[in-house]
């Protein structure tokens, strides 16, 4: 065999192996007794140490060095290699086993304490999960801490050049939120009962209409959603709250979109690093789109009206038209899932700025709570009135998911482009949303992202599919038209 075959049959094991790792994973948020905390984190601590034996194989380096490609996808997966394994050979093993045990324990930890409301039990967890992240931080970093974390989930990113992308960003979204909340038409909240069990049919359905493929996966229920998986096993969950039917079809709708583009990928790319979506930037531009730019538009909230209609009787929303207003209703929330698409940014920028914050040294953990009040009531004009509101709503802290955050972002933004292209290339798209279906979208999505993967680095994948760098502009142009239709500016 060549160098290139060894490689190649060597990664692809590597990559069978962290889809178990995955599952378990998933299992330990979905099904998994409560009482097996420990000895899953002791099995995930295991499977890490198994995992960054293979990816730190001197016979990489060597295989690296020897390879030859032939193709873009065989260089593509060479450049992929070489890096993660550049990346690998840093990460001590220790290191790496003791955060897969704390990032396991600590997701219990956190649940637990956000359902109680008691911060206290999970800070000495965040303290040690904040300490190891700077330790791998260091281990990583050729100058930034944080940047050398962002890279893990956006390659090539900064946080100079993210953090001047939101500069210039917030001053349209807090014109256009003053707008919108001052102006006299102002649609309602629901004020309704919706069924748990009716509203995971709704959201099946939903998952449906944008193209799901329910024999490679399939829906739970969770305190956070999220999507796991990636070719033929790429599973969704969401969360129910019976007064307010719209965190549940949303969330799947957000989830399906990831798990759509894990789906679409070519199956040449299966089980090699090509056969994942290339950056979270980019998979959240397929979540956000899914959820935003073609399940809040008009067209398919007037389609979904006459299924909640069907479903659950008159709910006290007049007609399709009121319904869509409903949908899109803008406040100042607290939950950043929950949030509006003014607000969701504004959410998105303050965990940037305390994350950044605490993996550089400048905040604590002991500190953590009071910073995020104070920002919060700056940001939003309200106090959070209890920390489930507030620092404790995310997982991704517990999950050591730092310099996760800006990437959603960044996967707005990466959107905003996709929606604009892909309007201007396929006719059709309000008249297939308002029978339900999301096909013509979603096939020209897979056709010109999702089946790549990998092969092109983030931003060009981007610029590939829409034919222009990417910029925040065409974002701020959909908000300020659609709220400006919405609310009658």
């Amino acid at each position: 065999m060549t160098a290139l075959a060894d490689l190649k049959a060597y990664l692809r094991e590597t990559e069978a192996l962290t889809c178990v790792a995955e599952r378990l994973g998933w299992d330990q948020e979905t099904m998994m007794p409560r009482g097996a905390a420990e000895q899953r984190a002791e099995e995930l601590a295991a499977m890490e140490s198994v995992l960054h034996a293979r990816r730190t194989d001197p016979r990489l380096e060597d295989w690296l060095a020897r390879a030859e490609a032939t193709t873009e996808a065989e260089a593509r997966l060479l450049d992929l290699a070489g890096r993660n394994y550049n990346r690998a050979t840093r990460i001590p093993a220790r290191l790496a086993t003791e955060l897969a045990r704390l990032t396991s324990l600590a997701q219990g930890v956190w649940a637990e304490a956000r359902a109680a409301e008691a911060p206290a039990a999970f800070l000495p967890t965040l303290a040690q999960m904040v300490a190891l992240k700077r330790e791998e931080a260091a281990c990583l970093s050729e100058g930034d801490l944080y940047d050398a974390l962002l890279d893990d989930y956006e390659p090539g990113a900064t946080h100079r050049v993210l953090g001047a992308m939101f500069d210039r960003m917030r001053p349209r979204l807090v014109s256009l939120r003053e707008k919108v909340l001052g102006a006299a038409h102002q649609p309602p909240a629901l004020d309704h009962v919706f069924p748990e069990a009716t509203q995971l049919r709704i959201a099946r359905i939903c998952a449906s209409a944008f193209g799901y493929d329910w024999t490679l996966g399939r829906l739970d229920l969770v305190v956070h959603p999220f999507c796991s998986g990636s070719g033929r096993d790429v599973r969704i969950t969401t969360r129910v709250c019976e007064s307010d039917p719209f965190n549940c079809l949303y969330s799947t709708i957000h989830e399906v979109g990831h798990a759509c583009y894990e789906q679409g990928i070519a199956a040449e790319h299966a089980l090699t690093p090509l056969g994942r979506g290339v950056s979270m930037g980019v998979h959240e531009s397929q979540s956000r789109i899914y959820e935003n730019q073609l399940g809040r538009s008009a067209p398919f909230t007037g389609w979904l009206y006459q299924r909640m209609v069907d479903a659950f009787g008159d709910f006290g929303v007049a007609d399709a038209q009121a319904f869509h207003a409903v949908v899109n209703r803008v406040n100042p929330g607290f939950i950043r899932t929950e949030a509006d698409e003014l607000h969701y940014n504004l959410h998105v920028m303050l965990r940037f700025d305390l994350e950044r914050q605490l993996i550089t040294g400048k905040l604590e953990v002991a500190d953590l709570e009071a910073a995020w009040n104070v920002r919060f009531l700056a940001d939003f004009g309200v106090a959070v009135e209890k920390p489930s509101q507030g620092f404790l709503q995310d997982v991704h802290w517990a999950g050591g998911l730092f310099g996760y955050f800006p990437t959603y972002t960044l996967g707005n933004v990466y959107a905003g482009c996709l929606n604009r292209a892909m309007r201007a290339a396929v006719p059709g798209i309000d008249a297939a949303l308002a029978e339900g279906s999301a096909k013509p979208a979603t096939d020209w999505l897979r056709e010109n992202l999702q089946r790549h993967g990998g092969l092109r680095p983030p931003r060009e994948t981007i610029v590939t599919a829409c034919g222009f760098e990417p910029t925040e502009e065409p974002l701020l142009d959909y908000l300020e038209s659609k709220y400006a239709a919405i609310y009658r500016l």
